[in-house]
C-alpha cells in the first residue's frame, strides 16, 4: 500500500488514540522508524491532539494536573480491567465495502434493465417497420384490386363451377386493349397442399388450351387477385387444379371453372 493510501486510511489516528490492538500498534511503530514520511505524520497527529488539548483546559500546568491526578489515586484501588476497545474502523471499512458492493449492484441491474429496454424498443421498431411494410403491400394490393374492379375497358368474364367442384367460381377481368389479364379467384377453395390452380385461355373450335399462369401463393394473397399472363384471342377461360409447377395440358377431370366470353 502507498503511504497516501496508508495516512488517508485513519489507522495512524487510531495509532495515535491507542485503539489499535498490541500487534497492530507494534507493526505501525516499526513502520514509523523506518519510514520518515509515516513518522512525520504521527508527529503532526500528535501535535494536532495536544493542541486540541490545551484549547479545552489552557491554564492547567503540569504541576496541576499531576497534584490533581495524586488527589484522585485512592490507594489500594482495584484495578479495573477495562474492555480493550474494539477496531471499530474495521467494522466501518466493512460496512462501507458492503455499501459500495450494493451500489454497485444496484448500478448494474438498473444498467441491465436500460440495455434490455433498449433491445425490446429495437425488437419493437423492427416489427413495427415489417407491419408498415405488410401494410403498404396490402394497400397497393388493394388499390390495384379496385383499379381492376373499376376499369370499364375490362370485359368480365364470370367462370362457373365444374362437375368436380360445382360451388366454385371465378371472374376473369380481360383488358382486350392491353391484353391484360386479371383472375378474381376468391370464389375458389385453397388448393390442396402440393397443388396449384392453373389458368388457361381456351379456343373452342378446335378446343385448344393455352396456360397463362398460375394462381401461386394462394393462402398469402389475401385479396384472391392475380396478374396472369396477357393473352388476345381468348373465347373462354378455364381453371383446373394442377401439381405444383403446372401442367403441359389441363386435367380436365380436375377443371374447377369454365366461362365463355
Amino acid at each position: 500500500m502507498e503511504n497516501k493510501e496508508y495516512i488517508d486510511s485513519g489507522i495512524l489516528e487510531l495509532y495515535v488514540y491507542g485503539l489499535l490492538s498490541e500487534t497492530e500498534s507494534e507493526a505501525i511503530a516499526t513502520k514509523a522508524k523506518n519510514d520518515n514520511e509515516i513518522n512525520d505524520e504521527i508527529i503532526a497527529i500528535e501535535k494536532s491532539i495536544v493542541a486540541l488539548s490545551s484549547s479545552f483546559s489552557p491554564f492547567h500546568s503540569v504541576a496541576n494536573y499531576e497534584k490533581i491526578k495524586a488527589k484522585l489515586e485512592l490507594k489500594h484501588a482495584k484495578v479495573i480491567e477495562l474492555e480493550p476497545t474494539r477496531n471499530w474502523s474495521q467494522y466501518i471499512g466493512w460496512a462501507a465495502a458492503i455499501l459500495v458492493m450494493v451500489g454497485v449492484g444496484y448500478q448494474y441491474n438498473q444498467l441491465n434493465l436500460t440495455n434490455n429496454q433498449v433491445v425490446k424498443t429495437e425488437v419493437e421498431k423492427v416489427k413495427m417497420e415489417k407491419e408498415l411494410q405488410t401494410l403498404e403491400l396490402q394497400n397497393k394490393a388493394t388499390e390495384t384490386s379496385l383499379a381492376v374492379v373499376r376499369d370499364v375497358k375490362n370485359t368480365v368474364v364470370a367462370l362457373g363451377g365444374q362437375a368436380v367442384a360445382p360451388e366454385s367460381s371465378a371472374k376473369v377481368y380481360w383488358n382486350k386493349e392491353t391484353q391484360v389479364v386479371y383472375v378474381d379467384a376468391a370464389g375458389l377453395p385453397e388448393p390442396p397442399k402440393g397443388m396449384v390452380y392453373q389458368v388457361w385461355a381456351l379456343k373452342l373450335n378446335p378446343l385448344t388450351p393455352t396456360s397463362i399462369g398460375l394462381l401461386d401463393n394462394f393462402d398469402k394473397n389475401n385479396q384472391r387477385i392475380f396478374a396472369v399472363n396477357s393473352t388476345g384471342d381468348a373465347e373462354a377461360f378455364g381453371i383446373t387444379l394442377e401439381p405444383a409447377g403446372g401442367s403441359l395440358t389441363p386435367t380436365m377431370e380436375q377443371l374447377y371453372t369454365l366461362g365463355k366470353v
